[in-house]
């Protein structure tokens, strides 16, 4: 069990008793599952605008078995880095660590086996570039976001988000084992999606990151000054979605959905901007509504890329 003693978290060693299904739903839960989907939502859209259709359906799985694994490998270790804070916080106190239902050590050669196993896999499956991608993806949570960054800076998920940006690198790489400026845009909308989508949530739950003092933009900035930087990164974002139609050789179909869904992405982050000019308390604020609505946002779009590289003119 967890011990706290004179405000210090003694971290847990002993595991409680479970069933198999117990342990397994533990080492899902390490993954970070919901995670995983929305990064799985980017691959395959990029893989149909890389391949012009339909790409190779094998090629395809095999793609999101190491990106799966992939994932799973750096949400694993970012687990292990950050199981003392876990423990501290309220949305993170369910997680395995953090209940002690799998061990640090356990989770820590959980996540470098499916790091293992998904080089494996895009190596034997996909290609070299790819694969380095896929690394280079998963280096870059664990070392700099979970270790250099998450902690010292405010900037954290601004640079860090660039990891969740590589699954559209690694599936335009997957069909054409090269990379072009329609996957650099691409990249671009989820790096500039990646702060106002992680801003609303971190201001929802100020609190817990202050109290694990986790220098989160919500937890040292006003949120004046958060909505302002949610404003100029969802402007950027709408900018590069619809800099793809012209680059990426994407219809008028694209065009209208990316303009819909760029306007109601900049209607909701205008609208928390008045709630916060309004001066109201962070229940009011209601800032999940910008989060899950850039869930929506995401899905929507990358959908429309998929679907526009389909269509017959």
């Amino acid at each position: 069990m967890t011990v706290v003693d004179a405000g210090t978290v003694v971290l847990a060693t002993t595991v409680r008793r479970r069933s198999w299904r117990d342990t397994l739903r533990a080492y899902v839960a390490l993954t970070k599952p919901r995670i995983i989907e929305l990064l799985l939502v980017t691959t395959v859209p990029t893989m149909f605008l890389a391949a012009g259709g339909v790409p190779n359906l094998s090629l395809v799985v095999a793609t999101l078995i190491g990106g799966t694994l992939a994932a799973g490998s750096a949400n694993s270790l970012n687990c292990y880095v950050d199981r003392d804070i876990d423990q501290i916080m309220s949305r993170t106190g369910h997680r395995p660590l953090a209940t002690a239902e799998v061990t640090p050590r356990e989770a820590l050669l959980f996540g470098l086996a499916l790091g293992a196993a998904s080089m494996a896999t895009m190596l034997a499956w996909v290609n070299p570039l790819a694969t380095a991608l896929t690394f280079a993806a998963i280096a870059f949570y664990v070392l700099v976001y979970t270790l250099a960054l998450k902690r010292r800076t405010p900037s954290n998920i601004v640079w860090g988000g660039i990891a969740g940006c590589m699954p559209v690198l690694i599936g335009w790489a997957a069909v054409t084992n090269s990379l072009s400026w329609a996957a650099l845009l691409l990249f671009l909308v989820v790096f500039w999606w990646t702060p106002p989508h992680f801003w609303a949530l971190a201001m929802r739950f100020k609190d817990d990151y202050a109290a694990a003092g986790i220098p989160m933009l919500p937890v040292v900035a006003e949120p004046a000054v958060v909505v302002r930087r949610m404003l100029g990164h969802s402007w950027a974002m709408v900018g590069a979605s619809l800099l793809l139609w012209p680059v990426g050789g994407m219809t008028v179909a694209y065009g209208v959905v990316a303009v819909g869904l760029g306007a109601a992405f900049l209607y909701e982050t205008y609208a928390l901007r008045s709630r916060v000019r309004s001066g109201l308390s962070i229940e009011r604020l209601r800032p999940m509504r910008l989060f899950h609505w850039s869930i929506t946002y995401l899905t929507l779009l990358f959908a429309a890329v998929g679907i526009d590289a389909l269509l017959p003119f």
